[in-house]
């Protein structure tokens, strides 16, 4: 396959255009990330419009993020099988289809329920979002498509509370929180009849039948990987279904207890999830010493490049994910700020963060490592600047606009890390299996935000003493932001010890 714009498929003979293809799949990203940034900003109107408990209210959240850190794996095994191309116009369809849900919901009941449909739709395409980049563009094509996939989701991290925040505005709190679910039905209809046009279905075509064989080529590769002979195991596809509900078990278990609050059995939840990943490793290792496919490829993690760049990201995710939640809760509730203003504060961080993906994608493959140092620096900074900007604003009367100064540095880090460390977890996984290896890492990024989420808003609470002051406030959010500064710290480290291996 070359670095142009066209390219053709096995058993068709239309020639498909790259960067359509592109835009197709990263709208469809965009919109299962907008449902966390920007229903964050919808909470207190659904509450007041529902007249909801604390605890469903939660659950808006909570639902959805478990539905996708369930399904995203599994789903990334069952595109690399059978086509990633079906598999995301499936999951569009349900996305679409609840997010309809969502908007006409009478009841936090029926939200939820919604909110757990739209979770399992996200899950099903978001990992063929990196499989299909992995499978159709090499090279700096792909490096590049990476910094677009990075800038779609910052911009998409401080863009959803602006969205949501203006409809809110303009409409009132409701219907304007149902305004927000119903645009993403118009987008998504548009994306499933895109894809028909622009999205290949080669795999499909070789895929589904009443066999559903591997290609002689792809299963060779299959067993190459694992360090076999290429005829030590039967061709069938092999969807590893124990596999596949030992791993979901296992992230349920995990997640489920940074959601619930007030229970307290959560942690003995906690402590089986931990248990169950060892007996996942354990059983995909016997799976395939038996001849099978097991769902994930364990020798994933072999690859120096993919582990590293799974583990900083992770550990990016503990802490630098939950700065907006944490500043939204200082802003709104301690200092009564505006949802819409709040919004408007992160603007520049969304411009800035889209410029330096595509910046970082240009250079990912040869300074990938560097800029990853860079990045995470730069977050680092950007906290600590928070936390003396906070306190000006808390103790001294500064302009509430000036909180937009020190998220500069965060948008430009952020924006050139999910570009450069995307493009250098991805450099050397097969393209047959890239749809797991996307489906492995986001799982593991949606596990350290519930957890971090949890951690570091539960030290903001624990902090601002019951919020009575504003001074309160600033306590709480400083000691969170200083926690934050600490998960990111060990994320940058991570990233120069990988910089320094100079065999990767």
């Amino acid at each position: 396959m070359n670095n142009s714009r066209y390219f053709t498929v096995p058993g068709s003979s239309r020639k498909y255009d790259r960067n359509w293809m592109l835009a197709v799949l990263l709208i469809s990203l965009m919109l299962s990330l907008l449902q966390v940034s920007s229903v964050n900003n919808l909470l207190p109107s659904i509450e007041n419009s529902m007249q909801a408990s604390e605890g469903s209210i939660q659950m808006v959240l909570s639902g959805y993020a478990l539905a996708v850190g369930i399904i995203l794996v599994p789903a990334g095994r069952l595109g690399d099988i059978f086509g990633r191309s079906s598999l995301w116009v499936i999951g569009l369809v349900i996305f679409t289809l609840a997010s309809l849900g969502c908007g006409l919901s009478d009841s936090i009941i029926h939200l939820n329920m919604m909110r757990v449909l739209q979770g399992i739709g996200a899950g099903f395409y978001s990992p063929q979002v990196t499989g299909l980049i992995q499978q159709y563009f090499q090279g700096p094509a792909r490096a590049r498509a990476f910094g677009f996939m990075g800038l779609v989701v910052s911009m998409s991290v401080a863009l959803g509370p602006l969205i949501s925040g203006s409809l809110v505005a303009v409409f009132s709190p409701d219907p304007g929180w149902r305004y927000s679910f119903f645009l993403n039905v118009p987008i998504g209809i548009i994306g499933a009849f895109a894809a028909i046009r622009f999205l290949p279905f080669s795999k499909e075509r070789r895929a589904l039948g009443p066999h559903a064989q591997l290609t002689r080529e792809e299963y060779d590769d299959a067993m190459r990987t694992q360090g076999r002979s290429p005829r030590s195991a039967h061709q069938r596809v092999d969807l590893d279904p124990i596999g596949m509900a030992l791993l979901a078990l296992a992230v349920l278990c995990i997640m489920l207890p940074f959601m619930l609050h007030g229970v307290a059995w959560r942690w003995y939840v906690l402590a089986c999830g931990f248990l169950l990943i060892p007996v996942w490793v354990m059983w995909e290792k016997s799976y395939a010493q038996h001849g099978h496919f097991p769902m994930v490829d364990l020798s994933l993690f072999k690859i120096r490049s993919f582990s590293y760049c799974t583990g900083i990201s992770a550990l990016q995710f503990l802490g630098s994910t939950t700065i907006f939640v944490a500043m939204a809760l200082f802003l709104q509730d301690g200092m009564g700020v505006s949802a819409l203003a709040v919004g408007l504060i992160g603007l520049p961080n969304a411009l800035l963060s889209g410029y330096a993906a595509v910046w970082s994608g240009k250079r990912a493959i040869e300074k990938g490592k560097q800029i990853q140092v860079m990045a995470l620096s730069l977050i680092v900074v950007s906290v600590l600047l928070l936390i003396g900007f906070s306190a000006g604003v808390a103790r001294a009367n500064w302009p509430i606009a000036l909180m937009a100064i020190p998220l500069l540095p965060l948008g430009f880090g952020a924006g050139c890390m999910g570009a450069a460390n995307q493009t250098q977890s991805m450099m050397h996984v097969p393209p047959a299996h890239g749809g797991t290896a996307g489906g492995v890492q986001q799982t593991s990024q949606r596990i350290t935000t519930a957890i971090g989420n949890a951690l570091i808003t539960g030290v903001l609470f624990a902090m601002y003493g019951g919020g009575v002051t504003i001074d309160g406030w600033y306590t709480g959010y400083s000691c969170s932001l200083a926690v934050i500064a600490l998960f990111v710290s060990a994320a940058l480290t991570l990233a120069i010890i990988f910089w320094r291996r100079s065999d990767d």
